[in-house]
């Protein structure tokens, strides 16, 4: 609680990016703590859960809680409120989903539990800091008597009880002397008013009392006797108030003990990047000198070839102009041929003869080169025309390269492609180094590769998002240490899902048998107890009959459009089917869970039975394939007399499925090579789910998509 008024003006510096809420960067108003104890304003809070209409729980939550926030906020449309306010069904789901919410402090999906906004704590000391820190920012600006008649005067007192202000005059008119209201609390001026007891979520009418030291949260004796608390250490509130008083009071004390220690360390820090100015300017020097001698290098090489081709050109303009000139030479009225006919007018024969015979030879040698013409020199200058396609892409490539960074090496294992990309790499100078680039670029069909894409990245692992389906992408990575960087690792190929990603969790509703199955919280796990219950059922066997199938499917249904999902079967599973199957389908497998029949008898059961060979070549409304032992089974073709000797495959480490809705055709595959191993018409006249059944020990994890996003924060820690 506020004391008086000298007590409210509390000194506030420069905790401004403590008091803004990450969602929407404005100062907290009615601040709400989430379970990973971020908080976030009330308002945001139902925002984010307007966006994501498809996860939550109960948002309308302006009840008589004394502990949740009361704002008056425009009302959504009401089919959003009422998509939120019901637990959170989807379209074809038989359950409702988790009601998670996406925490924008850490970035992480906090579970909000069956109480959606209901269940959280309003956070009143951060609420009553954000109002001293308005406070001081407005400069004491005065606050006005809520009660007084116009013009209203500068209030004195605010009364908790009454959450209102009051100058002296009305505060003893509404507060006379001798009354219960004389007994009211009142503070200095404020526009901050909060409950005097913080009541629990769970049960509104307990006052909180103990803190549960596992969940680190208030709670009631309720929630301690019998509620989500009652196997928890607790501890008194005044226990855990001492005890985290002194904890903080001793951090502030570190910390101000410290501040020498900090001023100094600011102090080389702006050295620090002072100097980092002057080196980059100098390295930008350095630079600009290499490739002015390369500028140089070529200005020399370009003078040289021009040089080169004008005498070039010269040289063979003059033996074009001689040859010109020994031809003019031929014409009837120039030289050779008036001289000629001048000859042929000697009468003398003994004179003729004497000049003929030259003149005979220079004509017959003239004639000759009419017959042969031939050009006196090469009109072309393709000698001189410099190939520089090689020195071109290495300019391009030009790059600050040391010997002294080793070049990063892609994990292949640990890299893998889902809806996204997750590239881990290895190098053994990461702590030496300021960051990486990784490029990545797409491969088509007809093997040409588009330009790359880069991203820089400070850890040693990357995830690539919007990538396209079934496409081929080629990964490659480079460390750099300030302006030097290292060579490309070797290129990494990887091959995107046929569809993009469907996600789903189990449905722990419809099917679910829990006296044989183990079903994760989270919902992305399922194990195949193999026990009492097996051994109860000997009997049936003994008398001919065998145990059956226990079915579990997805909660999202599939009514069109391309899908893919991914999912890992144990090595010791005994045996595990998984496919897809129409909801008419699992009505009659889920009618009678317990059906006393064979599973040899089951239509694609891997199995050599008579009923699947007939039914195989008509379309299904279910299509399951059978894994168990370490090995994948191809169920049998009835087309073949001869079965092939691959039908048993290893079992893959992870296996997909991918169903397109419209054309009726559903495929498995080998995730770590992107291939697939079966594939085969499927019935899809009605809402198709992912389905999955165990016999004897067994377990199935669906693949995560989230997983790569986890892991990269696991790396920035």
């Amino acid at each position: 609680m506020e004391g008086d008024g000298s007590d409210s003006l509390v000194t506030i510096k420069n905790i401004e990016r403590e008091l803004i809420c990450p969602a929407c960067k404005e100062l907290f108003t009615h601040p709400l703590i989430l379970p990973c104890q971020h908080s976030i304003c009330h308002k945001c809070v139902k925002e984010l859960l307007l966006t994501h209409d498809d996860s939550f729980n109960d948002v309308g939550s302006d009840n008589s809680n004394q502990s949740s926030p009361r704002l008056r906020l425009p009302s959504p449309s009401m089919d959003k409120i009422d998509r939120i306010s019901r637990p959170g069904w989807k379209r074809g789901s038989l359950t409702p989903r988790t009601t998670t919410f996406p925490c924008p402090g850490c970035e992480h999906d906090v579970d909000l539990g069956e109480r959606g906004i209901n269940g959280l704590f309003r956070n009143f000391t951060l609420e009553t800091i954000v109002e001293r820190y308005r406070q001081a920012a407005r400069a004491a600006t005065a606050i006005m008597c809520d009660l007084c008649k116009p013009p209203p005067q500068e209030s004195t007192k605010s009364c908790m009880d009454c959450s209102a202000s009051y100058c002296n005059e009305c505060f003893k008119i509404y507060h006379p002397w001798g009354t219960v209201k004389a007994q009211h609390e009142y503070v200095g001026p404020t526009t901050n008013f909060r409950p005097k007891i913080l009541m629990c979520p769970e049960h509104e009418t307990e006052r909180i009392n103990m803190y549960c030291e596992l969940c680190r949260r208030p709670v009631c004796h309720l929630c301690k006797l019998g509620g989500n608390h009652s196997n928890h250490r607790v501890t008194t509130m005044s226990s855990a108030y001492k005890t985290l008083k002194e904890k903080l009071s001793k951090d502030i004390d570190y910390l101000i003990g410290k501040e020498s220690q900090v001023k100094s360390q600011i102090s080389e820090l702006n050295l620090l990047m002072k100097e980092t100015e002057c080196n980059g300017e100098r390295a930008k020097e350095e630079a600009i000198t290499h490739f002015e001698k390369l500028f140089e290098i070529l200005e020399e090489r370009k003078s040289s070839v021009l040089k080169a081709i004008d005498a070039s050109k010269k040289l063979r303009l003059d033996k074009f102009q001689t040859q010109v000139e020994e031809y003019q030479g031929l014409l009837e009225n120039n030289g050779l041929v008036g001289y000629a006919q001048e000859v042929l007018k000697e009468t003398d024969q003994s004179c003729f003869v004497q000049t003929a015979k030259q003149l005979h030879l220079r004509i017959q040698k003239a004639t000759e080169s009419l017959k042969s013409f031939r050009p006196a020199a090469q009109t072309s200058f393709e000698d001189y025309v410099v190939n520089t396609s090689k020195q071109t892409e290495l300019l391009g490539e030009l790059s600050f390269f040391s010997s002294g960074i080793d070049v990063p090496e892609i994990n292949e294992e640990q890299s893998k492609v889902y809806n996204n990309a997750l590239i881990n790499w290895y190098h053994p100078e990461k702590d030496k180094v300021d960051s990486y680039v990784l490029e990545y670029r797409k491969i088509n069909r007809d093997e040409e590769m588009l330009s790359w894409s880069e991203i820089e990245v400070c850890g040693t692992s990357k995830v690539i998002s919007d990538l396209e389906s079934n496409c081929n992408y080629a990964f490659r990575v480079r460390a750099y240490k300030g302006s030097i960087c290292s060579p490309c690792s070797r290129e990494l190929i990887l091959h995107t899902p046929p569809a993009p990603v469907f996600s789903f969790l189990f449905d722990e509703k419809c099917g679910y048998n829990n006296e044989h199955l183990l079903l994760n919280l989270k919902r992305d796990r399922v194990e195949s107890r193999a026990g009492f219950n097996l051994l109860l059922a000997a009997e049936r066997i003994q008398v001919g009959y065998y145990t059956s199938l226990d079915y579990i499917i997805g909660d999202v249904g599939i009514t069109k459009g391309k899908h893919f999902w991914a999912f890992r079967v144990e090595p010791y599973s005994y045996l595990v089917k998984a496919g897809v199957a129409s909801s008419d389908k699992l009505q009659e497998w889920l009618r009678s869970p317990r059906d006393a029949v064979s599973p040899r008898y089951e239509q694609d059961s891997g199995h050599d039975s008579g009923s699947e060979d007939a039914c195989f070549d008509s379309s299904q409304p279910f299509t399951l394939v059978t894994i168990g032992m370490k090995k994948f089974f191809i169920p049998k073709s009835a087309t073949s007399a001869n079965e092939p000797e691959n039908r048993v495959l290893p079992m893959p480490m992870s296996i997909g499925v991918f169903l397109d809705y419209d054309k009726g055709r559903v495929a498995f595959y080998d995730m770590d090579h992107m291939k697939c191993l079966y594939e085969r018409q499927v019935d899809c006249s009605h809402t198709m789910y992912p389905a999955f059944a165990l016999m004897g020990s067994g377990g199935i994890q669906l693949e995560e998509h989230i997983t790569a996003k986890y892991l990269e924060y696991q790396e920035h820690m």
